[in-house]
């Protein structure tokens, strides 16, 4: 099934949160509510035609100062068994940067989701284990904000120290091929 196809077979189920669906170059992408996504991919795992059986990927950005809603989340899914694709796309407002976690569909989406809340802060609500996954735990901000200090935080992280102590530890010993 061509992705166009998809993407006007979710509008005709799901009129009300579709905004908008756009094709470019082959691609398709449907921008929706947040509201029901756990909802809509649901459906579009479980309909035996569509069959998106995997969740390729999980990502964040952030237009900030281009739209309303300063972030978005996309998710790519591909049916293994169909070979067709789509792109989702859901707005998250800066004040509310809560969206429901996907994973109750797609275990997989655990790390992807992970990601998306400690480099950008994008809240997935119902996640069975939201922290961060890239940056120590302490670590203040989210670096892939457009707004995150170029140079990072003004003060020095409090780990600094200890790794740089841990690295000088693990230098002292020699290695050798075996």
């Amino acid at each position: 099934m061509e992705p166009i196809e998809i993407a006007e077979r979710l509008k005709e189920r799901f009129p009300a949160d579709i905004l908008h669906i756009k094709e470019f170059r082959g691609q398709v992408s449907v921008t929706l509510r947040k509201d029901r996504i756990v909802e809509i991919c649901r459906y579009l795992h479980d309909e035996p035609d569509l069959s998106f059986d995997y969740l390729t990927d999980v990502c964040g950005v952030d237009y900030l100062g281009k739209k309303e809603k300063r972030f978005e989340v996309v998710y790519h899914l591909y049916s293994i068994r169909h070979r067709h694709m789509i792109r989702l796309k859901a707005e998250v407002s800066e004040k509310d940067p809560y969206i429901d976690s996907v994973m109750p569909v797609w275990v997989g989406a655990d790390w992807h989701e992970r990601e998306a809340y400690d480099l950008f802060g994008i809240v997935f609500k119902g996640h069975r284990d939201l922290r961060r996954i890239l940056m120590p735990e302490d670590w203040e901000g989210h670096p892939l904000r457009k707004d995150y200090p170029v140079k990072g935080p003004e003060k020095e992280w409090p780990g600094f120290l200890d790794v740089l102590e841990r690295a000088k530890r693990f230098s002292e010993f020699e290695w050798h091929e075996r």
